[in-house]
């Protein structure tokens, strides 16, 4: 399995807009066993988002699905900066 852990600080107020534009129906994921979305409770302009694949090239495809692309280009322009970014292996994955 492949996992991320990401960090984005919108800009001032629209953090609700932020989860709005990466919550949307995506449709099909191929290979994506998690994908989850979370106020960072300490600044309320931050999002972490934590993603579980079934592997890298699965999250690298992923990237060029069409809506996955346009929830993308929604939100680059809700993102005032990029924190931490962390990839993982998980080893399990409980529902």
């Amino acid at each position: 399995m492949y996992g991320l852990i990401n960090r984005f600080t919108t800009h001032p107020g629209r953090r609700d807009e932020l989860i709005a534009a990466m919550t949307g129906d995506a449709g099909p994921l191929p290979g994506c066993r998690s994908f989850v979305v979370a106020k960072d409770p300490a600044d309320p302009d931050a999002v972490w988002i934590t993603e579980v694949w079934d592997s890298e090239e699965d999250w690298r495809a992923s990237l060029d699905l069409p809506a996955v692309r346009a929830s993308i280009d929604k939100a680059l322009s809700l993102i005032a900066s990029f924190g931490e970014r962390t990839v993982t292996l998980p080893v399990s994955l409980r529902p």
